[in-house]
């Protein structure tokens, strides 16, 4: 599983530049990563024959290396390379020196042999499309083929932002280097990676460190730790009191499944403030949770006079319209941890409107958009990362974008990727469930970045534990499984 620092391509070609720099030649490194790509096909293939295309640069150095390991191996490899080898600088032209066989040129490949392609022609620094036809032959290349490896990403792949190029091919394998780029966890790209392998060829962690954006994937090394312990001497007080609110007699469903897995991801205590004609329901929805009523703008002070809760949820199934933005801007100014879902985004959007700006919201505060709700709220453009990163700094607070490629990102320029979403995420009431689970987690002390990057993660275990289809939930009774799982692998990060 990929995990640690990821490194935007501008910050891994500084981070190559400060290990040759340092005294690492750059053919060392591509001889590594040469060394690195063939294992991994040794370990995964049986032998077989082998066409590499080979790009104009340093990416088809290393198709080069994995020609000449695999053929000393005894593999039967053929080289197709785009452009002239002759034009080949520096160490991608070592690398081809040192190739024995002949070279055709990449518009004869489609009739070469070669069960496995290894695809070596453009790395993620690719930042524009593919020529048409140059992806019409990368097309011609790989289809039909009956394993395709990558060389640091399938070609056609921007490895900063996810977008992928027509004619991209669809990898088994892709083996990278040093560490992850955002292109390998950001769709489409993401579904096109196959399996991903990370290779360390050398490269000295200080060297990553000095070019550090602040990029993680979201795994449980990152917030783990920070999870409450519970221990003999523990009562329901040291874990937090989660406050959701909830909408009338007829939309209790969201607000109910959302305080259920506030209270299943270990929030000590959880209300649910609604209409008083609702209550009775939503007590019948949970005998754990515990009811308010919330009528009149006085109920709502007297709620925010207690100190005892922890953390707030608003937002699921509570309506649009005048109700909904009174809420919303008393809890604004209330200064408490603050998660922000479904209507509460779009009432955020209609007074961003109102008042020409980005309200002010406290740094405690989680925004939990998907990309719909996302639009109503930013004019950010781009790819998942930038957008969610532009509208934390905007808005001072963490924004957690969701989708199959969900980003979570602080105010002050961190974010954290998360893995892949299981598919049968997509079904109505995951998000409310999501969105109880950071506002469980923040009641408990979590710091907002924490409690958003740690809900994802258990979300997506969660769902790859239920059915598909599945119901939302189907989720609940998976947390305390995902956690544990968070807990274990955080402990064997440590």
């Amino acid at each position: 599983m990929l995990g640690g620092t990821v490194l935007t391509t501008a910050a891994m070609g500084a981070v190559d530049k400060t290990a040759i720099d340092g005294g690492i030649p750059g053919i060392v490194l591509m001889e590594a990563a040469g060394r690195a790509i063939t294992r991994a096909i040794v370990d995964r293939f049986r032998p077989c024959r082998v066409l590499v295309l080979a790009g104009p640069g340093n990416n088809g150095g290393d198709g080069y290396v994995v020609a000449r390991r695999l053929q000393a191996a005894g593999w039967p490899v053929m080289v197709a390379a785009f452009g002239d080898r002759g034009r080949l600088q520096g160490d991608a032209a070592s690398a081809a020196a040192r190739w024995p066989g002949p070279v055709a040129p990449l518009q004869q490949a489609p009739g070469l042999p070669g069960d496995l392609v290894v695809d070596a022609l453009f790395g993620a620094g690719l930042d524009r499309p593919l020529d048409d036809d140059l992806a019409k032959t990368l097309e011609r290349c790989t289809t039909g083929r009956r394993h395709i490896v990558a060389v640091d990403v399938p070609s056609g792949v921007d490895g900063s932002t996810g977008a992928v190029s027509p004619g991209t091919p669809r990898a088994a394998l892709t083996v990278t280097f040093c560490r992850p780029k955002p292109g390998h966890l950001l769709q489409p790209a993401a579904g096109l990676m196959g399996e991903i392998v990370c290779a360390d060829i050398g490269i000295p962690d200080a060297a990553v460190a000095a070019h550090d954006v602040g990029l993680r994937v979201n795994t449980p090394a990152e917030w783990a730790h920070r999870l409450p312990q519970r221990t003999a001497e523990a009562h329901k007080y040291d874990f937090g009191h989660a406050l959701i609110i909830g909408g009338g007699a007829a939309q209790t469903g969201a607000a109910s499944m959302a305080a259920l897995a506030a209270a299943r991801v270990g929030a000590g205590l959880v209300t649910v403030a609604a209409p008083a004609e609702a209550l009775a329901t939503y007590a019948v929805r949970g005998a754990s949770l515990m009811t308010r009523s919330l009528d009149t703008p006085g109920d709502l002070d007297r709620l925010l006079g207690e100190r005892r809760f922890s953390a707030i949820l608003f937002g699921p199934a509570a309506g649009l319209g005048p109700r909904t933005t009174a809420i919303l801007e008393k809890l604004v100014a209330a200064d408490r941890p603050l998660v922000l879902d479904a209507d509460a985004l779009t009432a955020l959007g209609m007074l961003q409107r109102d008042n020409g700006r980005p309200p002010e919201l406290a740094p405690a505060t989680v925004l939990t958009p998907h990309d719909g709700e996302f639009r109503r709220l930013s004019a950010a453009t781009g790819d998942r990362l930038r957008r969610a990163r532009e509208a934390a700094a905007a808005f001072g607070c963490t924004v957690l974008l969701k989708g199959a490629d969900t980003v979570v990102a602080a105010a002050d320029g961190r974010a954290r990727l998360n893995p892949r979403a299981p598919g049968n995420l997509a079904t109505a009431g995951t998000g409310d469930i999501l969105a109880g689970m950071i506002t469980g987690l923040a009641a408990q002390g979590l710091e907002p970045f924490d409690a958003a990057a740690a809900a994802a993660w258990l979300h997506g275990v969660a769902a790859a534990a239920c059915p598909t289809p599945m119901l939302a939930t189907d989720l609940l009774p998976q947390l305390s499984g995902a956690l544990a799982a968070a807990l274990s692998a955080g402990a064997r990060s440590g």
